[in-house]
């Protein structure tokens, strides 16, 4: 037998739980949607930081890339950008100052490599994206 002041912290307990997932399970599924619908938030081009103005003009001409993995295909795992097929998406590090890798800044362009049709930006390694726009 539980006694009853256990039982009912047990209860409030796991009550918070289930509203903490479904919270999350509503805010993931805004976040699909956004994303789908093509409404990601924007930057401008002189908005990025220096060195991403420096990594999406390479993208553009297409290289010279200083990483190893720079144009490997994204695979958008996270669902933040819009929905297409595998091999769409190729990610470029943005350097960051002061890093000793490859650092939490990148660059996500869909469609042919030398010619992308929409380019995006993260700062904070595929948490959030930004359209880069002109």
């Amino acid at each position: 037998m539980v006694p009853r002041g256990l039982a009912s912290r047990l209860f409030q307990a796991i009550d918070k739980l289930v509203t903490t997932l479904l919270l999350v399970t509503v805010v993931s599924a805004g976040a699909l949607s956004f994303a789908s619908a093509g409404q990601l938030p924007t930057i401008s081009q002189q908005a990025l930081p220096a060195q991403g103005v420096e990594t999406y003009l390479n993208i553009q001409r297409g290289g010279p890339f200083p990483f190893e993995k720079d144009g490997v295909v994204f695979g958008n795992r996270e669902r933040m950008l819009p929905l297409q097929k595998r091999g769409y998406y190729r990610e470029y590090t943005v350097k960051t100052p002061g890093s000793r890798n490859r650092g939490a800044q990148r660059i996500v362009c869909g469609g042919p490599a030398t010619a992308p049709e929409a380019c995006y930006y993260t700062a904070d390694h595929y948490a959030s994206f930004r359209m880069i726009v002109p």
